[in-house]
């Protein structure tokens, strides 16, 4: 075999988990050439940039906020289930605080700014907030709740708050970076284990091709989220530039590969194949979330597991007075606690309303929202929320009348809201689980049922992650083959691997496991990379 290039450690897609990969390797001693098929970044720089994180943080002692590990472990037991083992959830929350250190270290701005409301994402006053279900039913009884959405400080959403300065600091330790270099295959010796990948890149293609291939991604990857019709018009140009003007190059890794590229949710044969239900979401992604680092790995004989889990978010704060609508299905019936996070109100409306869902609110509650628009909403926010009040609400003087207008089973939703009432005049507790301090009674008309289902949207979309890819050693990050063995030489890291965010989503916790994943995998390539250096191996086959 000739190799191009070379390096103890080759990272494939440069997001969060890639960039935290290569830090970690390069501190360790090893040699990091990373690959991203466009400029780097993909989702980590157009998501919130919120980082989850608790067990008593810097930035939480700051903000006069108590945590601890335990009570962190004891609420996301809950929310994060039989994704991974105990005991590496365990570790994930024993080494939260020192993470953020080594974030701030790596030169990520957080700031202890503490929201005083639930939202799903704060304004650019707040940094530190409430980003998860601690403070909604059937959480607060397991542990204190505690505000653990670390929100990298930045104007908007700072997705590019959390991923400049790592790649920064990353180049600035010496990775070599090949931007606009598409890994499509790993390189296998006759052992089978992976020596290496092989590429498609634009390196040597003219400065002007390069330039507006990567003026045509960016396009696409913001606004082309939006607009998915744009979005494949760039793309076929995009790819139309790769097949005329890239070339090959078989990259050697020493120490190993690390699959950092994303998850699938730009590939939407992928999803109907695996979760169906799920397309009429936004893709919340670029074209690189395309499934190809999950396949790569696959076909080097790598496992993948809970393909068909996807997260959809279905916010209904800010405005908080929202807390205290209830939502409905067609038959009227409530189907979640309205205090959770927007997650799991998207995952019960698909589940359990076909993706179909109304919140219920009367005249005093509509009011009351419309006075906190102007302070608790981002623009994009203010957006949605003048959306859902003004284009997808129907009003009327009796619930009876508002259901028959919308198609719900009028004496279903009377019978729910009517129970809704009584339990809190009663001062019973709420069959959802729902904190008495969110709960409030629907009384004066008019009633006004807001249209919250998942639809293609361009001003109230339901965004769409997926959570599942390859699974891998919890210890290592390694890619498990089928009956449980190591792929030699290949990790995944972020949502190319099955993952802690895997069963259940919480804003925030998605790209903490993609620092803890890429770190960990990059810690073991790198000492694997050592290892071969100490004790070289034969000359492999050419």
């Amino acid at each position: 075999m000739t190799w191009d290039l070379s390096a103890d450690v080759v990272v494939v897609g440069t997001g969060v988990a890639g960039a935290s990969a290569a830090i970690e390797a390069l501190d360790a001693g090893a040699e990091v050439l990373a690959l991203d098929r466009f400029g780097g970044g993909g989702t980590s720089t157009i998501s919130g940039g919120i980082f989850y994180a608790g067990g008593g943080t810097a930035v939480q002692r700051e903000a006069g906020v108590t945590d601890t590990v335990d009570a962190m472990f004891a609420y996301l037991s809950r929310e994060v289930g039989d994704a991974v083992r105990p005991d590496t959830l365990r570790r994930f929350c024993e080494t939260s605080p020192a993470t953020i250190d080594w974030l701030r270290d790596n030169g990520v701005p957080f700031e202890g700014s503490l929201c005083p409301y639930k939202t799903s994402y704060p304004t650019d006053k707040h940094y530190l907030y409430f980003s998860g279900s601690e403070a909604a039913g059937g959480f607060r009884d397991v542990a204190t709740p505690a505000p653990r959405g670390h929100r990298a400080h930045g104007r908007g959403v700072s997705g590019k708050m959390l991923y400049r300065p790592l790649i920064e600091s990353a180049l600035a330790k010496g990775l070599r970076l090949e931007r606009q270099t598409r890994a499509v295959r790993m390189i296998t010796d006759d052992n089978g284990d992976v020596v290496g990948v092989e590429c498609q890149s634009l390196r040597d293609a003219p400065a002007r091709v390069r330039a507006r291939h990567a003026r045509l991604a960016s396009i696409s990857a913001k606004p082309g989220i939006y607009y998915p019709p744009l979005r494949r018009f760039l793309d076929r140009i995009v790819n139309r530039i790769e097949a005329r003007y890239a070339t090959t190059l078989r990259i050697e890794a020493r120490g190993g590969v690390i699959l950092s590229a994303g998850g699938f949710i730009g590939n939407r044969d992928m999803v109907a194949t695996h979760a169906p239900r799920y397309l009429d979401g936004l893709p919340l992604g670029t074209s690189a979330d395309d499934g190809s680092g999950i396949a790569m790995g696959a076909e080097a004989g790598g496992a993948t597991d809970k393909l068909s889990h996807i997260s959809a978010w279905r916010f209904i704060v800010p405005p908080s007075a929202f807390l205290g609508s209830i939502l409905v299905d067609r038959h009227g019936n409530r189907m979640v606690d309205e205090s959770r996070y927007g997650a799991a109100l998207g995952h019960a409306m698909i589940a359990e309303g076909d993706g179909h869902g109304w919140l219920v609110a009367d005249a005093a509650l509509v009011e009351q929202a419309r006075t906190q628009l102007g302070s608790q909403n981002n623009w994009f926010q203010r957006i949605q929320a003048e959306t859902m009040m003004r284009v997808d609400g129907t009003s009327a003087a009796t619930l009876e009348k508002a259901a028959a207008a919308v198609g719900i089973d009028p004496a279903g939703l009377a019978a729910t809201v009517a129970a809704h009432n009584t339990a809190i005049e009663n001062g019973e507790p709420d069959p959802m689980g729902k904190p008495d301090d969110f709960r409030r009674p629907l009384t004066a008309g008019p009633y006004s049922l807001f249209d919250v289902s998942l639809k293609k949207s361009l001003t109230n979309p339901l965004p769409t992650i997926t959570l599942g890819g390859l699974i891998v050693d919890e210890d290592t990050g390694g890619v498990l083959d089928r009956a449980g063995a190591p792929v030699s030489g290949l990790y995944a890291a972020g949502r190319t691997a099955v993952g802690i965010c895997s069963n259940s989503y919480v804003s925030g916790l998605s790209l903490a496991d993609a620092v803890f994943s890429g770190r960990r995998a990059a810690a073991h390539a790198a000492d694997r990379s050592q290892s071969s250096i100490d004790s070289p191996a034969t000359e492999r086959p050419a």
